[in-house]
């Protein structure tokens, strides 16, 4: 898939797989702050934390460099089957300390499709530990993403993300989303829950697996309390396991150190991931409460499946430096603090602009929901691929934003995301809203031209 044989790759191409074979990758060759510099010289102002939503503590963080290069220097990897280390252990005990006191045990993965993979592992072993072998099955929301190996996109009810690849999947059951559009009360999900159920026996359903506050395929979006509370009755009368995807959330990035603080529900088993690392180490992590770490404990005492980089020296220690950082700069308080003003301020910016349906997010998790201007609520037409004209648009004003174009699942239609770091300052906040009103303005002047065409 490289260039010719001799070929010289330009500074603003790529020689390597990308994502999308036809769109020419800017070169970025450094990053201060919430500040990206392209090869070209040109800055990009940062509003979704690396584009996946990752580095929470902005670029150039130098603690996190010295860190990793520290460990680097003693050791920085063995495989986690044969020992242990200080900073897995210390990482550990920190992460129950500060954020999750409510759990009982964490198994370090590499990012979050390992951290889910490992969460749905663990919640089947839960089960056949204790004997109930036949439970295997999953129930979720049909509008998520939790992850691209094969087990986490059995997870999701999205066939536009799923093909070509369904062959290999298991067949999981879904939902459909509570929003606005289809359910504002609960009570629909709730119902499509009870039959799921029916469907598949409850004996034979292992875990309820969603992400407590959307990321990628819904951003911002979280279920109402009465969906939450339906689902903890159904927990305790039939016997699964709620799981929490919490790869985007955790970690502070909704204003609390996991979105289970703010969600009334208490899962059992938790995935966590990006701001773990923050960007500079590949980390995730499972956490499970004592009940399902006693399964195990009590059972063949084993937990074989894992990967190479599990639990390694320089990437858990890279995490405690970003633990430590988070709690000295007392950056998530600051989060849960600044975010309602910041969704206040980003609502009232986009207050008239025919194509935005809705804002919503919690923290530093914002979601702009975009719908056809005609009628305020029906989805864009697919072939806009408004998304798209977003984050192309955004760039052209030196803004970086991830949009989401999932119209073929039928659920949601065009939405962008954004995600700053933790440490951005209001300054920076108010100059991404700023930028980001005048890509909407663009893109809504765009669109309704290309409407009036076709009409």
């Amino acid at each position: 898939m490289g260039g010719e044989p001799g070929a010289t790759i330009r500074a603003d191409t790529t020689a390597v797989f990308p994502r999308t074979l036809d769109l020419d990758y800017p070169v970025v060759e450094s990053g201060e702050g919430v500040w990206l510099t392209t090869a070209g010289g040109r800055r990009i102002l940062d509003a979704c934390s690396g584009g996946a939503m990752v580095a929470c503590l902005g670029y150039g963080v130098r603690e996190l460099v010295q860190a990793a290069a520290d460990q680097a220097e003693r050791i920085a990897y063995y495989y986690n089957h044969h020992f242990t280390s200080e900073p897995q252990e210390r990482l550990a005990d920190r992460l129950l300390e500060v954020a999750a006191p409510e759990m009982a045990r964490v198994r370090f993965v590499s990012g979050g499709s390992e951290a889910n993979e490992t969460a749905l592992q663990l919640a089947r072993l839960y089960h056949v530990e204790r004997g109930d072998t036949q439970r295997w099955r999953v129930i979720s929301p049909a509008q998520a993403y939790h992850g691209a190996t094969m087990g986490t996109l059995a997870l999701s009810g999205r066939r536009a993300v799923q093909s070509p690849y369904e062959p290999y999947l298991a067949s999981h059951l879904h939902i459909p989303p509570a929003t606005w559009r289809f359910d504002p009360s609960g009570e629909a999900a709730l119902g499509e829950l009870d039959r799921c159920l029916e469907e598949a026996a409850p004996e034979t359903v292992a875990a309820f697996f969603c992400e407590p506050v959307s990321a990628a395929a819904l951003p911002g979006y979280s279920p109402p309390e009465r969906f939450w509370r339906g689902l903890d009755e159904r927990r305790r009368e039939h016997g699964f396991l709620v799981c929490f995807d919490e790869v985007v959330t955790g970690i502070g990035r909704v204003g609390s150190w996991l979105a289970a603080d703010q969600i009334p529900i208490q899962p059992d088993i938790v995935a966590i991931g990006k701001g773990l690392g923050a960007g500079y180490a590949p980390l995730g992590a499972v956490l499970c409460r004592q009940g399902v770490y006693d399964a195990l404990d009590q059972g063949s005492r084993e937990f074989d499946l894992g990967h190479t980089w599990d639990g390694a020296p320089l990437p858990t220690a890279v995490g405690l430096a970003v633990l430590d950082l988070l709690v000295a700069r007392h950056l998530v308080t600051r989060v849960g603090e600044r975010g309602p003003a910041l969704r206040e301020e980003l609502d009232a910016a986009l207050d008239g602009f025919e194509i935005v349906r809705e804002v919503r997010g919690r923290g530093f998790l914002l979601g702009v929901e975009l719908g056809d201007p005609r009628d305020g609520d029906s989805f864009l037409p697919v072939e806009l691929d408004a998304a798209s004209l977003v984050d192309d648009t955004a760039l052209e004003y030196g803004l970086l934003v991830t949009s989401t174009h999932p119209q073929a699942d039928g659920f949601a239609g065009d939405q962008t995301l954004l995600a700053p770091a933790f440490v951005s300052t209001d300054g920076e906040l108010a100059e991404m809203i700023e930028r980001f009103v005048a890509t909407i303005d663009d893109v809504e002047r765009t669109v309704k031209t290309s409407l009036a065409g076709s009409a």
